[in-house]
Parts: C-alpha cells; sequence; structure tokens
C-alpha cells in the first residue's frame, strides 16, 4: 500500500521520537508498503529551522538524504491536479502546508500517517 506522511511523523520517525506511534512505526517498517512525503514537508522543515523553530541533529541535507537514500521514502511530487484540490478545499485546517499534504491523499487515494487529528474532517484516510 502507499502512505503519505505528515511532516511530524516523518521527522518523529526519522529522529527516533518516541511520540511516533507503533502502528505508524510499523506502517513505515513494513517493505511491502511504499512510504511517500510531500514536497509540502521538506519544504515546512526547511522554514522551520530557517526561523529557528526546528532545531536537526545533523545538516538539513544529511536528514533529506537519510529519508530518501537510507530509509527509501520517495517524493510524491506536486501536480496540478493536487493543487486544484486546494481551490475548494473547505479550511477546517488552518495549516497550508497541511493542506497540500490532505489534498495530495485525496487526489492519489492513499492515507495519510498522521496523529493530527484535524485530518478527520477531510475525506482522507488517517492512520496512527
Amino acid at each position: 500500500m502507499r502512505h503519505l506522511l505528515d511532516t511530524h511523523t516523518l521527522l518523529w520517525y526519522t529522529l527516533s521520537d518516541p511520540r511516533l506511534s507503533g502502528t505508524a512505526k510499523t506502517l513505515i517498517l513494513d517493505s511491502s508498503n511504499e512510504i511517500l512525503i510531500s514536497p509540502a514537508s521538506y519544504w515546512e522543515i526547511a522554514i522551520k529551522i530557517c526561523i529557528g523553530k526546528l532545531v536537526l541533529n545533523q545538516p538539513y541535507d544529511d536528514f533529506i538524504d537519510v529519508c530518501l537514500n537510507q530509509y527509501g521514502f520517495v517524493i510524491l511530487p506536486v501536480e496540478p491536479k493536487h493543487t486544484a484540490v486546494l481551490t475548494t478545499l473547505p479550511l477546517h485546517h488552518r495549516d497550508p502546508f497541511d493542506w497540500l499534504i490532505i489534498a495530495q491523499a485525496m487526489v492519489e487515494d492513499i492515507s495519510v500517517i498522521s496523529s493530527d487529528d484535524d485530518f478527520d474532517a477531510y475525506p482522507v484516510r488517517r492512520l496512527w
């Protein structure tokens, strides 16, 4: 199955954060699953580093390299069909990075691995 990681899930998995749920970790480690990351996530991470809201224990480039090459996560490119959903997406959620993740999950009909229950207001499958 294909699953899209929310930004905090990507961070928590990669940084071995104990807030990552057992279900999330199992889904990510299951080699039969394709684990996707949105450009929204690595964009959000870069912005948070820039404004001082996030400090990684390694350089940003190394963090991304681990995600893509060590863990084998796959970037889900942003397509016009994803952004088209944003033109009519109800704004139940206040985070524009999450809006794109939600739109991508809706269009691709894939689940999102996230602890954020605000996602439940949208027609996406949230796993945690």
